[in-house]
């Protein structure tokens, strides 16, 4: 095979949980409760399923309160609010990734996850800087703390921005620059939506990889065509937003399209974006079917 391509995946992974284990737990208030099993669950999948570079399916939470209930300042009523300054205040996904690591085989790599600063921003109330870009710089110092401490246990880092699709601010290269300037592994940017209208300041932004929902948005394409730029792509090549689980023949079809387009700038192939809406089984097939697509073209 042609390990120039790997497959991937963007990062959440359907979770199947005991709620009597969650209800024994807070009532008999022992904290006592483990998610190593759900996280096994989620990685074993991605490990059979053959994928090379995997994540620990952010089985916890969504995913910004992952970081939401960890960042210093912030906390989580019916949403999550920002209440005081926002600042680091240790490790937020370390611990799983070390779990991860003890768990999968040597030859498969680790994806540490990060949810972007400016996401975070636009996804909580805030209560405390009326400065929406204010904000958005803390969370950013407060995700680079995170950053440095997580290269050291992971292969790539991943920064997730699905707001840039939405509303991309004039200030975002600055924002992921914080966070990936000087770290020792690659780092990507994942923005799912039609990102085609912003294609000029994606490629403007310090990393290594580009990742974007190619199979629901084939119109990326067009948009990526008219452009030169130095990042590698991330061919989401599944969809994540529905439950049909392509036949490989149409996802061949699709990377073929993209290499075509992109030639050896193909550098990872994963879903669209994170496949917990799914159930267990429709992810597991999407999963399969990508590697032995993969396979087809590139083995």
């Amino acid at each position: 095979m042609n390990k120039g391509v790997k497959t991937t995946v963007i990062g959440s992974y359907p979770v199947i949980t005991d709620n009597m284990e969650f209800m024994k737990g807070y009532f008999s208030q022992k904290d006592s409760f483990s998610w190593e099993r759900y996280i096994q669950s989620a990685v074993n999948n991605m490990v059979d399923a053959g994928i090379d570079i995997i994540s620990d399916g952010q089985t916890r939470d969504p995913f910004v309160n992952i970081f939401f209930r960890k960042i210093k300042g912030c906390r989580i009523r019916d949403r999550p609010e920002v209440i005081d300054k926002v600042e680091f205040d240790g490790s937020i996904t370390v611990d799983d990734q070390k779990y991860v690591r003890s768990i999968i085989p040597d030859d498969r790599e680790i994806i540490g996850l990060i949810a972007g600063p400016f996401t975070l921003a636009q996804s909580c109330i805030d209560l405390y800087y009326n400065d929406e870009k204010e904000l958005a710089f803390d969370f950013a110092h407060a995700l680079r703390q995170e950053a440095k401490i997580l290269e050291k246990h992971v292969s790539m880092i991943s920064v997730d921005e699905p707001f840039f699709s939405v509303n991309m601010p004039e200030y975002a290269k600055e924002l992921i620059e914080i966070i990936v300037e000087g770290l020792s592994c690659p780092t990507r940017l994942h923005a799912c939506g039609d990102v085609s209208k912003i294609v000029p300041d994606l490629i403007e932004l310090p990393v290594n990889v580009l990742s974007h929902e190619f199979k629901a948005t084939p119109q990326l394409f067009d948009a990526f065509k008219e452009h030169n730029f130095s990042q590698s792509i991330c061919l989401g090549s599944v969809r994540s937003d529905s439950p049909h689980v392509e036949p490989v023949e149409e996802i061949v079809e699709h990377i073929n399209h993209g290499r075509d387009v992109f030639g050896d700038k193909i550098s990872q192939l994963s879903p669209d974006c994170g496949l917990r809406l799914q159930t267990r089984n429709v992810a597991f097939q999407k999963l399969k079917n990508l590697v032995k697509a993969y396979e087809e073209v590139y083995g």
